[in-house]
């Protein structure tokens, strides 16, 4: 598990000369702040963290990174930590971000990997870049709520943890709404980042509460709340919202191969979405895990990277522009 002395040097990716997905603009200084993990000269993977996250958080140790030649990148999605907020954001504009980020980087050809909240931006990825996206795998990923007559529907709740349905359904009422609903714990959080984990405590499952309490998970899950809500908690707002909104793209669209992990016992992104999800992308492979939930997602990422980097031959050096 990495510590705030193992993260890599942070740079900004500028946004203005990016063509987005729709006219909402970044502003003249828009920015994704984009940190690299692992071997520079790896398979390159792009990770997207949960909702509230960032670029920090719990990550495979860089000597696994490193034995399996993966080269890890991680970034600030919109609102959160160093990354210049975009209000009224869709889950499709992911796609876009990560096409600015790869062509400063010189990446023709990725992976993408998203847990919880990064999976939809994952899966984002897979169906807008096909040309260029390889793999695909999410974790404990959300469904989008509705989309056409068999969406989800109410069933997007079923099985979720109270806490969880009082705030999508807040968010459910547009950004200002849920802004002023979230501000007062965002301020905690931002006060006490150990407070987030203690206030969802009470509603894990077993297999849940053990991992939170061990030292170093907890240590990286709170280090990356307080990066990511060090600015604001505009991206947090903006993901929420963006969940409870049409994501802007077609999950037919995804040809690439897809895996779809998650815990049986998941309150917080019930199993029941990736079951939908597996029915709606064609070919796609769920993998549910008995007996765990939400945060075993941490665990299970190590083996969903080596899948999604096997059978890659060479890949460009890497090169920063920008």
């Amino acid at each position: 598990m990495l510590t705030e002395h193992d993260v890599p040097p942070t740079r900004d990716v500028r946004l203005q000369d990016g063509v987005p997905t729709r006219s909402i603009p970044y502003g003249r200084d828009g920015r994704l702040a984009v940190t690299e993990w692992g071997d520079p000269y790896g398979t390159p993977v792009f990770f997207f963290h949960g909702t509230p996250g960032c670029r920090v958080g719990p990550l495979p140790k860089t000597s696994f990174l490193f034995r399996h030649r993966i080269r890890l990148i991680c970034y600030d999605r919109p609102g959160y930590g160093r990354s210049t907020r975009r209000e009224k954001r869709a889950v499709s504009d992911g796609a876009d971000q990560v096409r600015t980020i790869a062509d400063r980087l010189g990446i023709e050809r990725f992976a993408v990997v998203g847990r919880s909240g990064g999976g939809p931006h994952a899966l984002a990825c897979a169906a807008l870049l096909r040309e260029r996206v390889t793999k695909a795998a999410t974790l404990v990923t959300l469904a989008p709520p509705d989309e056409g007559p068999d969406g989800m529907g109410r069933r997007w709740y079923d099985d979720m943890a109270p806490s969880n349905i009082k705030e999508y359904e807040a968010a459910s009422q547009g950004t200002r709404y849920f802004t002023e609903f979230l501000e007062p714990r965002a301020q905690d959080i931002r006060e006490k980042p150990t407070s987030l984990i203690r206030g969802f405590f009470h509603e894990l499952p077993q297999s849940d509460r053990r991992i939170v309490m061990n030292a170093v998970v907890r240590k990286s899950l709170t280090q990356g709340y307080e990066i990511a809500l060090k600015s604001s908690f505009g991206g947090w707002v903006d993901d929420a919202v963006a969940f409870r909104n049409p994501w802007g793209f077609d999950l037919a669209l995804i040809s690439a191969p897809v895996r779809l992990w998650h815990g049986a016992d998941d309150i917080f992104s019930p199993v029941s979405h990736t079951g939908w999800l597996a029915e709606k992308i064609r070919g796609a492979e769920p993998l549910i895990q008995p007996g765990v939930g939400h945060f075993s997602a941490i665990y299970a990422l190590p083996s969903l990277l080596t899948w999604l980097t096997a059978g890659a031959s060479s890949f460009a050096r890497p090169a920063y522009c920008g």
